[in-house]
């Protein structure tokens, strides 16, 4: 795409991952619009490097017809849309919106019915791999919706990731990705308890590491908990604790939509729901490693 002919991006949603594609994007040349959705740091940064700032998403749909929100939860998602200054109020025919967070599949298909009454389309794009991985354009995009839309951004995605899917209609990058992260932080709850149960037995963490990483165990995932227990480094996966949960209760959620139970995930939304509530929500998910290995030795010093 011609530096000339590349559209003007509205962006919502400057924590880590956003802040990590603005900065990605203006250094391809588009030129962004940004709003305040929580803290001033980020929107100032991104002000710094050449991004343009509005005061509410309704100005942001009013000057923007490609839209890309990176938020949270599908709570904020929702507010973000449908609220009093939301972007639905000043969305203009063929503007284009794009989640990029993990979002409830149900809600996702209910925002694009309403942009849908707008002569508007919405997709979802959740993402994989890390904020450093957003500032190189080497994310995994997982892109949902209808074939044209896909096409229309296929461009503007291909300079934010590596890796680029079309992976169904709208719903489907959600869900995936609620599949993708319950198997993740259930994979990342099992290697922490590893490490923790190595301590109790007297073996080496990084013997325990390089036995199992040798076999059919050996992961990304693996990789990034070991970054914490061995290496004391619990940013190589800049994903915090109270997220993973957040997203495995959505997972929860969506199986129960679907008329089942999940065998499985009810046992990792217990563990990250107890490191949350004993103060590591904000905390990496790396550094579960050292929530087992606290709550075993107290278990031995009662």
């Amino acid at each position: 795409m011609d530096n000339t002919n590349k559209p003007r991006i509205g962006f919502i949603g400057l924590g880590m991952m956003g802040s990590a594609m603005v900065k990605r994007l203006l250094s391809k040349d588009y030129q962004i619009n940004v709003v305040a959705h929580k803290t001033r740091g980020p929107i100032d940064a991104a002000i710094a490097e050449g991004a343009e700032e509005v005061t509410t998403p309704a100005e942001l749909a009013k000057k923007n017809n490609i839209i890309m929100l990176c938020v949270d939860t599908s709570e904020a998602v929702e507010k973000i849309m449908m609220g009093e200054n939301g972007i639905l109020k000043q969305l203009q025919p063929n503007s284009l919106i794009i989640d990029f967070g993990t979002s409830i599949p149900g809600s996702t298909r209910q925002l694009a019915q309403e942009c849908q009454a707008k002569d508007a389309s919405m997709m979802d794009a959740p993402l994989g791999r890390t904020p450093v991985h957003a500032l190189d354009g080497l994310l995994n995009i997982m892109a949902a919706g209808r074939t044209s839309d896909f096409e229309r951004i296929k461009p503007i995605l291909e300079d934010l990731g590596e890796n680029v899917f079309h992976v169904g209609p709208i719903g489907a990058g959600h869900t995936l990705k609620l599949i993708n992260n319950f198997f993740a932080m259930t994979t990342a709850c099992a290697m922490s308890e590893a490490f923790a149960m190595a301590d109790l037995a007297g073996l080496k963490r990084t013997t325990l590491y390089e036995v199992m990483a040798s076999g059919p165990l050996g992961s990304g995932m693996m990789d990034f908990i070991k970054a914490e227990a061995v290496d004391n480094d619990p940013k190589q996966l800049a994903f915090s604790v109270a997220n993973g949960l957040k997203d495995v209760g959505y997972y929860v959620n969506m199986a129960e939509d679907f008329g089942v139970k999940s065998f499985i995930s009810p046992a990792t939304k217990k563990t990250l729901d107890l490191a949350n509530i004993s103060g590591y929500g904000d905390k990496m998910v790396p550094e579960l490693v050292d929530f087992m290995e606290n709550t075993f030795s107290a278990k031995l010093d009662d």
